[in-house]
């Protein structure tokens, strides 16, 4: 039997939950309606339920809890933002970009805590992240790095190639940085822990209901009408398919292999001994943590966009992609291991790739995290609690909170925009490793 291709391997592990919660019933009335039942979704539903456990609240899911990205990615859970502190700085300024850095390095501690707190086992393990440099020029992106992050304040450390290799054993190491902010760990367990959870505190969750419209006060499903005080878009790669949202967000879909267990022989070579994630300084993302079973669990970009930000289940499904991550895994680490899940799903970029968050005229939305999604969804839930219970924090003032992307170019601009910076970047990177 081949490598499974019908989910991720987070959502096989668990296996089918129990029971599937049942659709909307038809119109209702409530304080605060959710679209989207994924990290955003629910971090929002969780922190609004603590805040004001009076609170009439209501999420509304076309599939389950944890069909989309939550239950697919890499279980990163790091500090992580796509527009660095530097480029942050000369746009929103010094203060504005450390605040929002750090705020994300503290969410990674939150989440823990909060898993704790809720008893959802979910495989938390706070080993930070190591990214490797493996060629002279990936060395020298690795020396900028962490001479930004010393120039403003952060915690990021410079390895020579000995200390790289001693977190990660792979092959032709000759440096890397390392963060301690980030965690590893099993989304599909934190997600669907999650949907308890606000479910234990009185939020309705109505699966297999498909939002269609969403305006001031409703959201028109395919199962009634839920009129509601404040509205929240909460779907990430899935923005595209509603109504007046197709250039809000660009789904481009990421890819995942997982390996069987490894020996451990294997283990005592590659290291990652506290569970550290994993990458490296080339261009197209790659991305692979330790698994709490003993698994490689590693992805990547490559796979196309496809035209008019379609959304389809084949396209969870690149031979060539996975063919492309399976090479990489080996390059690593020199070994050639049985891929025993291969999967996909779509993230959702904005055009300037500022992931944001905010709260006009009754609509709320958060999301375009650009695939660090893991710890910046729990920041924008606790933000977009504040913001719809009108309490003036540190987090309704960081620069994302209120920050609005411009529109995707419409099509074909926009498919053959997204594919050219795609193979460019693809490009620079073999060029890369022939030189090396």
């Amino acid at each position: 039997m081949g490598p499974a291709l019908s989910t991720s391997y987070w959502l096989a592990a668990l296996g089918e939950p129990e029971a599937v919660r049942p659709p909307l019933p038809g119109d209702r009335d409530v304080d605060v309606a959710i679209v989207g039942a994924g990290y955003t979704g629910l971090w929002t539903a969780y922190y609004l339920a603590r805040a004001d456990p009076t609170l009439r609240i209501a999420v509304v899911e076309a599939q389950y809890a944890g069909f989309g990205a939550s239950g697919r990615n890499g279980g990163w859970c790091s500090g992580l933002f796509p527009v660095g502190v530097g480029a942050l700085a000369r746009r929103h300024g010094r203060e504005q970009a450390v605040a929002m850095h750090r705020a994300l390095a503290g969410t990674v501690d939150e989440v823990g805590r909060a898993a704790a707190a809720e008893g959802i086992d979910c495989s938390y393990a706070k080993g930070g992240t190591i990214a490797l440099a493996r060629s002279a020029v990936q060395v020298r992106r690795a020396e900028a790095e962490a001479a930004e992050a010393q120039e403003y304040g952060l915690d990021v450390t410079l390895l020579d190639a000995a200390a790289a290799r001693e977190k990660c054993g792979a092959a032709g190491v000759l440096g890397g940085t390392f963060s301690p902010d980030c965690a590893s760990l099993q989304p599909a367990a934190l997600v669907r822990g999650l949907a308890a959870a606000v479910e234990r505190r009185g939020v309705a969750i109505h699966e297999g209901t498909r939002a269609l419209r969403l305006s001031r006060g409703a959201v028109v499903t395919d199962h009634g009408t839920v009129r509601a005080d404040v509205v929240v878009r909460a779907l990430e790669g899935y923005t595209a398919a509603l109504a007046g949202h197709r250039r809000t967000l660009a789904p481009v879909y990421s890819l995942m292999i997982a390996t069987e267990p490894l020996p451990p022989e294997v283990w005592e070579r590659i290291g990652l001994a506290r569970r550290e994630t994993f990458t490296d300084h080339r261009h197209l993302i790659v991305y692979g943590q330790r698994t709490a079973d003993d698994r490689l669990a590693f992805g990547g970009r490559g796979a196309p966009y496809h035209f008019g930000s379609r959304v389809r289940p084949a396209y969870d499904r690149e031979p060539g992609v996975f063919a492309a991550l399976r090479k990489a895994l080996t390059d690593l680490f020199g070994i050639d291991p049985p891929i025993a899940y291969r999967w996909g799903g779509p993230l959702g970029i904005p055009r300037d790739w500022m992931p944001s968050v905010g709260l006009a005229d009754g609509l709320a939305w958060a999301g375009g995290y650009v695939g660090d999604g893991v710890a910046a969804a729990n920041l924008a839930g606790r933000t977009l609690a504040d913001l719809i219970t009108g309490t003036d924090s540190e987090r309704t003032r960081l620069p994302w909170t209120g920050h609005r992307s411009r529109a995707w170019e419409p099509e074909p601009l926009r498919w053959l925009g997204i594919n050219a910076a795609l193979r460019g970047t693809a490009l620079r990177d073999a060029w890369e490793i022939a030189r090396r």
